[in-house]
């Protein structure tokens, strides 16, 4: 007998089944996007973790949820969680220690992950064996700790009974002009066929920062003051003198950005030349005068565009908070085409699995 789709057996006269999906240090909500797009109306949202208090603002306005967020997952017990098949977990990367005499591999994870957010996520996974566990961090990942911290993952998922699946893709070959490459996690429940399953190739290499700029004429905040603009300048001739890279670098509207990052110089790495600007007084208080090169940040929406949310998408802070939250957030176009890889695993299994 042909197998039913998961999501299409209410043309048999079956109950349309719902996943449903919880939301693990869930920042402003780009993972939880990404997965909606790709599931449609066969994933429901059924709690959400995240302690920053202002992202969880951002968040609350965009997903109306009838639950509240909850903060600390530290605090949360896994048996308060409602049940779920999906969790999404872009969990901080930090050391894991292996206690005492170098138990190491041999010790349990709750041991191995001691001290760490990674071992809420398991411990989680572990009360509530969801089919899927997916996960999203930084390229470094794989070689944080000389590699041990990567291996301790992987072999916490498969000592609770998940086939893992991992992969680097870069935003920049999934519709979105960024530069940016991390690491993806997908775990399976070992009793879901999941041998076929494969990161998705890339669906859009050609977008450039032209793409993705403001249609008008932005506020003249964004613009650099000649005096900030000068100190630039002399830290980049700085560390050129050196033999070092670093400084401010302004981007061809025609290429690409590089990786947003909330902290450093990450504005400042990215900035373009746009001049449309009509009114050169200032609106805010800035050493010099503003400059008369074009040369700007990008703002929070741009931002917003190069991690791959839509423009419905709210952004009520102020813009210091949301450069954080953009810029510590995921790209949402990758996160949907390997949700759809997801999708479809499942659905070959829609008649195997519970």
């Amino acid at each position: 007998m042909e197998e039913l789709n998961l999501f299409e057996g209410m043309k048999y006269g079956m109950k349309k089944r719902t996943l449903k999906s919880i939301d693990l240090f869930a920042g402003i909500g780009g993972i939880r996007l990404g997965f909606e797009n790709a599931f449609g109306e066969g994933i429901e949202t059924v709690f959400v973790s995240e302690w920053d208090k202002y992202a969880q603002k951002t968040y609350s306005e965009n997903f109306k949820d009838d639950f509240s967020i909850a903060g600390d997952i530290t605090q949360i017990d896994a048996k308060d969680i409602p049940d779920f098949d999906i969790c999404l977990a872009g969990f901080p990367c930090q050391a894991f220690s292996l206690a005492g005499a170098r138990k190491g591999f041999d010790d349990d994870y709750k041991g191995m992950c001691r001290g760490t957010l990674f071992l809420d996520v398991a411990r989680i996974c572990e009360e509530h064996k969801p089919k899927v566990i997916f996960c999203e961090n930084v390229k470094g990942l794989v070689i944080h700790d000389k590699g041990r911290t990567f291996k301790i993952i992987t072999k916490t998922f498969e000592d609770l009974g998940y086939t893992v699946f991992y992969k680097v893709l870069n935003s920049k070959d999934y519709g979105v002009p960024q530069n940016r490459e991390r690491i993806y996690i997908v775990a399976f429940r070992n009793d879901i066929h999941s041998d076929n399953f494969t990161f998705p190739e890339p669906t859009d290499t050609n977008k450039v920062l032209a793409d993705i700029i403001e249609e008008h004429e932005v506020s003249v905040k964004y613009y650099l003051s000649t005096v900030y603009l000068d100190t630039l300048r002399k830290h980049k001739a700085r560390h050129a003198a050196k033999g070092n890279g670093f400084g401010y670098e302004i981007r061809d509207l025609q290429g690409i950005a590089g990786a947003i990052v909330c902290g450093g110089m990450g504005r400042e790495r990215n900035l373009v030349i746009d001049n449309r600007l009509t009114n050169f007084v200032p609106v805010t208080k800035i050493k010099g005068e503003v400059n008369h090169e074009g040369i700007r940040k990008m703002t929070p929406r741009e931002w917003a565009r190069l991690q791959g949310f839509p423009d419905n998408y709210k952004l009520a802070l102020a813009d210091v908070h949301l450069y954080k939250q953009f810029g510590n957030s995921v790209t949402v176009p990758v996160i949907t085409a390997i949700a759809k890889q997801i999708k479809l695993i499942l659905d070959q299994n829609a008649t195997k699995i519970q």
